[in-house]
């Protein structure tokens, strides 16, 4: 029998890139399937609280095992920014207010100007909150990182984010320029979810 889980997430390409990952091994639900339409809290100021804190919402409100991911760019010649406010950068985060990739990527080339520092590194912390035999409910975090080069312009028209300025090391071309398949085999998200897969795939082995 399947191993039903809620990923906390509407966001089309992430669940893409979920389900690319995970495949067939498990039924995932999405927020919708679940009828949560709230506004999960992102206020803990870091990559692996925020993660933590969605999971734990959905869990304690709704009942069912959730995992949630939070992501971030993190770039050296700006101090880690956008980081944690990644999604939000040039603006979002406020009622009325409409998150633009384009919009996050021109404000990140603008602050990173001319500098040839242009090292950074995409970071994801998924957190998976299920319960334990008593009912209360557990946590395990799974990270992924992968370092890369912020070039100076966009490149590509696939993934999202910063995908287009963003050529993983190793590689010649963007996050945005790969297919799918070719993503999913290296990015950071991919990278959490391999962790959060081999600790559900020993669960299922002990019959959990």
């Amino acid at each position: 029998m399947k191993k039903t889980l809620c990923f906390a997430s509407n966001n089309a390409h992430k669940l893409e890139e979920v389900a690319d990952v995970l495949g067939d091994s498990f039924t995932i639900q999405t927020l919708a399937d679940i009828g949560c339409t709230d506004e999960l809290p992102e206020t803990t100021g870091t990559i692996p609280g925020n993660s933590a804190q969605k999971a734990r919402y959905v869990f304690d409100h709704f009942g069912v095992a959730c995992f949630a991911d939070d992501s971030g760019l993190e770039v050296d010649a700006l101090n880690g920014e956008p980081g944690v406010d990644s999604a939000f950068y040039a603006g979002g985060n406020k009622p009325g207010e409409i998150r633009s990739h384009a919009a996050n990527i021109a404000l990140l080339l603008k602050n990173m100007g001319d500098t040839l520092n242009r090292r950074a590194r995409f970071r994801t912390v998924i957190t998976l909150v299920e319960a334990d035999d008593t009912g209360a409910p557990v946590e395990h975090q799974f990270e992924g990182i992968v370092a890369g080069t912020i070039l100076t312009e966009p490149h590509g028209t696939g993934g999202f984010g910063y995908d287009p300025v963003f050529m993983p090391d190793g590689y010649t071309q963007t996050f945005a320029q790969m297919s799918l398949a070719e993503k999913s085999k290296i990015s950071h998200r991919a990278k959490a979810l391999t962790g959060l897969v081999g600790y559900l795939r020993k669960l299922k082995k002990k019959g959990l």
